[in-house]
């Protein structure tokens, strides 16, 4: 990391914490200072714009799969007074896929989702699971009519709840400025969360402390972090 200050190690580390807990960058601010590093809430930001799709291009990805089920939803994001939609992809472990922010919540949007995640993932999944929103069916159509689509708001529970985090986020950041900075924010977002939140189906409290040893020994392995 030339023309930094600081080691690679701190500024990893900051970004880790801004983008792994519900922290403002003042509160991560506040964290470095008891650990005796001085550096202003704007640079962390910089370091999270400049460092963090690059640590989420670095890490492991899973392995899609033919098995795989696809859950999509979108949520409402306000910015300067304007809607915008985040549409999610998630599978049947909860893992994020790929999220894309648009203006609109119709059949082009719903249709520019889908393909991007048959391009990301290489092969179509064994079914996909939506809400009641008929974009997703028109879509579906056009883009793998031969897959299985469920529409059922009960059953989508997966893809909402994997909004929460993200909700949490806004209301810690005070909201987001720009889609660009939303579309930039989940990208790096989503793929720590990939990384550290356990699979649902371990979640014993010896498998959730396992997989996040491994996970924090990826992180640091990644980004040249030394105990």
């Amino acid at each position: 990391m030339k023309r930094h200050r600081f080691p690679p190690q701190i500024i990893a580390h900051a970004v880790w914490l801004y983008y792994r807990f519900p922290l403002s960058l003042r509160l991560v601010k506040e964290m470095l200072l008891e650990r005796g590093i001085v550096v202003s809430y704007e640079t962390i930001r910089r370091w999270g714009i400049k460092f963090g799709p690059d640590y989420a291009r670095r890490l492991q990805r899973k392995q899609p799969s033919a098995n795989d089920i696809w859950h999509l939803d979108e949520m409402v994001i306000s910015i300067s007074g304007r809607k915008h939609y985040l549409w999610r992809a998630v599978d049947q472990d909860g893992y994020v896929l790929d999220e894309i922010v648009q203006n609109r919540r119709n059949t082009k949007a719903a249709k520019r989702l889908l393909m991007r995640l048959l391009k990301k993932q290489g092969l179509v999944p064994k079914r996909i699971i939506t809400d009641k929103l008929r974009s997703y069916g028109a879509a579906q159509r056009q883009v793998m009519s031969h897959v299985e689509h469920r529409s059922h708001k009960g059953l989508n529970n997966r893809a909402e709840n994997s909004h929460v985090p993200l909700r949490k986020r806004e209301c810690s950041m005070q909201g987001f400025r720009s889609s660009g900075g939303l579309q930039r924010f989940v990208s790096t977002f989503s793929a720590l969360r990939n990384l550290f939140v356990p699979i649902r189906h371990n979640h014993s409290a010896l498998g959730i402390h396992l997989h996040r040893l491994r996970a924090m020994a990826e992180w640091k392995a990644m980004t040249g972090i030394l105990d």
